[in-house]
């Protein structure tokens, strides 16, 4: 199958986390990613673990982000090194680097200068709080952006205090979004014939999935999140059922739905604490506590069977083990095996588009730190 990016050529001058995941979504469609690393100890990637899980000497959170890609080592402080890099540029379509602001200044290979060498890239740049203002040289890490941002204030319970999304979230947001800037300035540039640049940071992708309660905030006089008191609520801002609850043996999660229409069903008595549409959120706590003492009463196969049969939007909750043993999990593709050294492999996800009704496996593994750097410049003359 021919993907849509093919013949791109992409030169990731990132690590970590976000402007990675958006080269190996870019990778996925079909593009031909390089990654630039230092010599000796690459991305800082190829050291954080998850779990202290290694294979190949280099993470298994490393392999996670960078499969299908290249590596070309490169001292960006000596100047053949540089020049040689300059020479790749001249001939890349994209061009992407999450340095703190002015690193790229120093060296010259910021985006002003890069016109220079290629006046048709387009440069994209990942921060952690935007290239200019009080916190441009603050450290752009998922938990702390997490922090500044209201997140943590809309998970669990009013006497948790902040909790912080199970997720790198920021960051994968983070990448998803530079990798819609980069395939919109594609089209932009196919138009005009010029470069175009693209900047993205964290704290704006996760405000930015904070769009629907930060509006509600912005239009409520400034009330804060009001996260239930009752456990399992999912939503500060939703009324009940909306939630999760404990089975006799499990849990079933309750999306929303007509409030009474599903107590008359599970026959759960309601009439003191529901009086009109508003009392659902008005007395969400109380209401969230006696639906509790319900389903606890049966097995969630049977709150689930039930509930579905009256066309009640629910679900089983189901942790990694359940979920990946589904006939759904299974069906829908979700897994690929990668390709590594004397026959071993490691499994992992796939790219969750299909195009032409086709998934776009791609079983190459990350690369070892600096493969690729003979070859690249013996393809592209670079010595």
């Amino acid at each position: 199958m021919n993907r849509p990016l093919e013949g791109l050529l992409i030169l990731e001058f990132c690590q970590f986390l976000a402007g990675p995941s958006a080269g190996l979504k870019l990778a996925d469609l079909g593009a031909r990613v390089i990654k630039i690393e230092r010599p000796k100890t690459g991305d800082a990637c190829r050291s954080l673990s998850i779990k202290n899980l290694f294979v190949d000497e280099d993470s298994l959170l490393f392999h996670t982000i960078n499969r299908n890609k290249e590596s070309y080592t490169a001292d960006l402080k000596n100047p053949e090194d540089l020049e040689r890099l300059k020479k790749l540029i001249s001939k890349a379509d994209v061009m992407t680097h999450n340095f703190r602001p002015g690193v790229m200044e120093k060296i010259g290979l910021d985006y002003e200068n890069v016109q220079k060498i290629n006046p048709k890239i387009v440069y994209g740049m990942v921060t952690g709080y935007g290239s200019e203002g009080p916190w441009k040289n603050k450290p752009g890490q998922d938990l702390l952006v997490q922090s500044v941002s209201g997140l943590t204030f809309l998970s669990g319970v009013d006497v948790d205090g902040p909790v912080p999304f199970g997720l790198s979230v920021s960051d994968i947001m983070c990448g998803n979004h530079l990798a819609q800037g980069i395939m919109a300035a594609l089209i932009k540039r196919a138009k005009t014939n010029k470069s175009v640049l693209i900047e993205v940071s964290l704290l704006e992708s996760i405000l930015d999935v904070q769009f629907e309660v930060l509006t509600t905030y912005l239009n409520d006089g400034g009330k804060l999140p009001d996260r239930s008191g009752a456990k399992g609520s999912a939503h500060a801002y939703l009324s009940a059922p909306y939630g999760m609850y404990e089975t006799n043996d499990g849990y079933i999660a309750m999306a929303m739905g007509n409030l009474p229409n599903i107590c008359t069903i599970i026959n759960c008595d309601i009439t003191d604490l529901y009086v009109e549409a508003g009392s659902a959120f008005e007395n969400r706590d109380k209401l969230i506590i006696r639906l509790a003492e319900t389903f606890k009463k049966e097995d969630t196969k049977h709150w689930v069977n039930l509930l579905e049969g009256h066309g009640i939007w629910c679900a089983e909750v189901l942790n990694y083990q359940t979920a990946t043993a589904t006939n759904t999990y299974k069906s829908l593709q979700i897994e690929q095996e990668l390709d590594l050294d004397e026959g071993k492999k490691i499994k992992t996800t796939v790219s969750p588009i299909r195009l032409d009704n086709e998934k776009l496996f791609a079983s190459k593994a990350a690369p070892k730190l600096g493969f690729d750097t003979a070859e690249i410049n013996r393809e592209f003359e670079l010595n």
